[in-house]
């Protein structure tokens, strides 16, 4: 059982968490419920002990109104609960996406555009003899090349390039038939096969005039990176970059009235490929090919340098 010092003081607590105004009304109403003791003739000194038992009487009623008055005090204060905070960044699981590597990845060719994205053409203007009407047509045909000759799924797995030949002058198309290839890109057969639809491809073309036969004509250039991703039939652990460079030159000559778009110049160099072939296709060289019996000459040029010296013969690269 509590003692009188912990009554006292637990009493003292439960009274403080009231107003000043409200104790006086409590105190009044417990004093009134008190009576006073009958009178009677004893010593002083037991009456002053009669009046200090009546006040402990006084307190302890004073104490059960308060409990019966406010029956709250009893009950102990509701425990907080923590709001709900979602952990620090730093103390959740990293979850890390895996990389997607393709043929591409970590090269030069990662951020090129795909196939013909890649191909810009500059704004048609009269130039050298030509309306801006006649050259939009020479931009569009230099165009209309580039993706034969170049991303033709067909002519590149080694079918006929009659695709291309069509879009040559007339005058052209018999010299070409005796030297097919030249001026397309065609893979050996049973050599390679596209190891992704995707064609990386990244440039320039632009206008300019020249001296033809004394008469200043309106030239159109390319000049562009092709990057394929090849490996052998079937064979995908061989996959590999075979980077292109071809360069292109197409003048708008004037014969009779009409406009002929004259191909000077179209194709280039491809690596990593064989020297020592002469049959017009690209021999791709993997990892385990038979050394090449040309052996390539003069520094190593980078593939991907649009404005890399052209080379003749066999030269070395910087690797794809």
């Amino acid at each position: 059982m509590p003692h009188g010092d912990d009554l006292d003081a637990r009493f003292n607590e439960l009274v403080s968490q009231i107003d000043a105004d409200e104790q006086r009304k409590m105190r009044a109403s417990a004093v009134k419920g008190v009576k006073a003791p009958p009178k009677a003739r004893r010593p002083r000194r037991a009456r002053r002990g009669l009046l200090a038992a009546t006040a402990v009487t006084a307190v302890i009623a004073a104490a059960g109104l308060v409990l019966s008055y406010r029956p709250d005090l009893l009950t102990p204060p509701p425990v907080r609960q923590a709001a709900s905070v979602p952990p620090p960044e730093e103390t959740q699981p990293v979850v890390e996406t895996p990389r997607q590597v393709g043929p591409f990845t970590d090269s030069k060719a990662e951020h090129f555009a795909d196939g013909m994205a890649g191909f810009q053409t500059p704004k048609a203007k009269a130039l050298g003899g030509s309306s801006k009407a006649e050259v939009k047509a020479g931009l569009a045909q230099a165009r209309k090349l580039f993706e034969t000759a170049f991303l033709n799924r067909k002519i590149l797995m080694g079918g006929k390039p009659e695709a291309f030949i069509r879009l040559l002058p007339q005058d052209e198309r018999a010299w070409y038939r005796k030297h097919q290839r030249i001026w397309v890109h065609s893979f050996a057969p049973k050599t390679a096969e596209l190891a992704t639809d995707v064609i990386k491809v990244h440039g320039t073309t632009t206008l300019g005039t020249k001296k033809v036969n004394g008469r200043t004509v309106a030239v159109v250039r390319t000049n562009y990176i092709v990057v394929y991703a090849i490996q052998r039939p079937g064979q995908p652990s061989t996959v590999e970059r075979l980077v292109a460079h071809p360069r292109g030159e197409i003048q708008l000559l004037h014969d009779g009235g009409r406009v002929v778009f004259w191909v000077r110049r179209w194709g280039g160099s491809a690596t990593p490929a064989r020297c020592d072939t002469r049959d017009g296709f690209i021999h791709p060289v993997y990892d385990d090919s038979a050394p090449d019996t040309v052996h390539p000459t003069g520094p190593p040029q980078d593939p991907y340098e649009l404005d890399e010296p052209e080379g003749h013969g066999c030269s070395k690269s910087t690797g794809t």
